[in-house]
């Protein structure tokens, strides 16, 4: 399972950069566990939640564990 969450924070990091992101993710690599501080705020959770159907708490935390290779 553990390798499993680290490639999800992997395939994570690699799709925001392919989508064009210039933003430095590389604390969601150096983050252990099933959940990750994406540092997004509340206003852009917002916006994920409510256009994207992306559903994270408002503190920016993400389930690294609901993260496949279908929902990069």
């Amino acid at each position: 399972m553990s390798n499993r969450i680290a490639t999800s924070r992997v395939a994570l990091v690699e799709g925001l950069n392919a989508a064009g992101s210039v933003h430095d993710w590389s604390h969601i690599t150096n983050q252990i566990g099933m959940f990750a501080y994406t540092g997004l705020n509340p206003d852009m959770v917002k916006e994920l939640r409510e256009k994207y159907h992306i559903y994270l708490v408002n503190s920016g935390r993400i389930s690294i564990a609901g993260i496949n290779t279908g929902n990069v």
